[in-house]
C-alpha cells in the first residue's frame, strides 16, 4: 500500500516521508537500525562514538550509504571531551550524512562546515537560553529534550517546553522525552512541534544490537522504574532501575563531587567523570553482568513488545491517523 506522507516544515526540510527520527543512542544505534529507520520513512540516525576505532566509524557509513540513499544522520558531542570531533564531522560529510545533531557544546562548527555540504543542522536543547544561542548560530532546528527523556533528560515537561520554545522561535522544533507512540507524536505537532526524535521505543527492536535482557527490561518496566542517576557522566541521566544501580547509589561519590565543585579541579574531573561513565554503559549494554547500567526514559511504560525498525514505524503511522481522526 502506498505510504501516507505527514507533511511538516521538518519532513520538508529533509525530504523525509515521516517527521520522526530515530534517535541516536549510545551504544544501541547501528547500520540495520539507521538504514531500516530511513528506509520506512523516518531518519535513522546514530552517535559517531558508536563506532571506534575511526575506521570502524568510517566503514558504518559507508555501509548506511550502500543500503540506502534516504536522508540519515549522525549525532556528533561537540565538547572538549571528544577528540574525535573533527574527524566524525569530516568523515559524514565526505559520506553525504544529511542531518547532524549537536549536543554537549557549541555547534558553531559542525553548523558551518554542514551548511557547505547542504546538510542540516539540529541542536540538543533543554531551555529557551540555549535554544535561541544555536538559532543565532544558524543552526536549522532544535531537539527539545524535556522531561521523561532516556539519557540526559531536561527538567520541563513537553507539555510546556515545546509551545514555549514555538512562541520565540523561528525554526523547527523536534520533540524529544517520553515519547513512544504515533498518538504521542500527534500531539507534539499539536503543540507546535515539527516533528519527533525518538529513543527508547528503538531499544526493544529487533535490529538493536544490545542484549536481549536489556530489550526485556526495557518492554518490562514501567516509567516508575526510571531513576535519574550522576554515576555515569556527573549530569543527570535517566536509567532503569536495577538492583546494582541500588548498590551504587544515585549520586557521584562525595569525593567526586568536592572535585567537580572545585573551580581549579573541575577541567579534569568532568571529563574523567564522564569517560567512567562510558566505560560501565559500554559493559553493560554489550554483555549481562552484574552491573547493569540501562539508559531508557519514561517512555518504557508504554512498550510493550520487541519489533522491528519498520513494524514500530508503521505502528506510528497508524497510531497517528487514528489520534488525529479523534481530535
Amino acid at each position: 500500500m502506498a505510504m501516507t506522507k505527514i507533511e511538516t516544515d521538518f519532513t520538508r526540510l529533509m525530504g523525509c516521508d515521516l517527521p520522526l527520527v530515530v534517535a541516536p543512542m549510545f551504544l544501541v544505534s547501528n547500520v540495520d537500525m539507521v538504514v531500516e529507520g530511513s528506509e520506512a520513512g523516518a531518519v535513522g540516525t546514530f552517535p559517531a562514538l558508536n563506532y571506534r576505532p575511526l575506521e570502524e566509524y568510517k566503514k558504518a557509513l559507508e555501509q548506511m550509504r550502500a543500503r540506502t540513499q534516504k536522508p540519515i544522520g549522525v549525532n556528533i558531542i561537540v565538547n572538549k571531551s571528544n577528540t574525535r570531533q573533527k574527524d566524525d564531522l569530516k568523515m559524514a560529510l565526505d559520506a553525504g550524512v544529511n542531518m547532524f545533531i549537536t549536543s554537549l557544546g557549541s555547534p558553531r562548527e559542525v553548523i558551518k562546515e554542514a551548511h557547505k555540504n547542504g546538510a542540516k543542522v539540529f541542536c540538543d536543547v533543554t531551555n529557551l537560553e540555549h535554544a535561541l544561542k544555536v538559532e543565532d548560530m544558524g543552526a536549522d532546528g532544535v531537539i527539545a529534550v524535556s522531561s521523561g527523556a532516556g539519557g540526559h533528560a531536561g527538567p520541563i515537561s513537553p507539555l510546556v517546553l515545546i509551545p514555549w520554545l514555538k512562541t520565540k522561535l523561528k525554526i523547527p522544533i523536534l520533540a524529544a522525552g517520553g515519547i513512544a507512540t504515533g498518538e504521542q507524536m500527534a500531539a507534539a505537532i499539536a503543540l507546535g512541534a515539527s516533528g519527533v526524535s525518538v529513543g527508547t521505543r528503538f531499544i526493544a527492536s529487533t535490529e538493536a544490537g544490545v542484549d536481549q535482557s536489556y530489550k526485556e527490561a526495557v518492554v518490562n518496566s514501567s516509567p516508575e522504574d526510571i531513576v535519574m542517576t550522576t554515576r555515569m557522566s556527573g549530569t543527570p541521566a535517566a536509567v532503569i532501575r536495577t538492583p546494582y544501580i541500588d548498590k551504587i547509589g544515585l549520586d557521584l561519590p562525595w569525593y567526586l563531587k568536592t572535585l567537580k565543585e572545585n573551580k581549579h579541579a573541575k577541567k579534569y574531573v568532568v571529563p574523567l567523570i564522564h569517560y567512567m561513565g562510558m566505560q560501565s554503559l559500554e559493559k553493560a549494554a554489550t554483555g549481562v553482568t552484574w552491573k547493569t547500567v540501562w539508559s531508557a526514559g519514561q517512555s518504557v511504560g508504554l512498550v510493550d513488545d520487541i519489533l522491528s525498525v519498520r513494524e514500530i514505524i508503521e505502528k506510528f503511522r497508524r497510531e497517528y491517523e487514528t489520534a488525529k481522526s479523534r481530535l
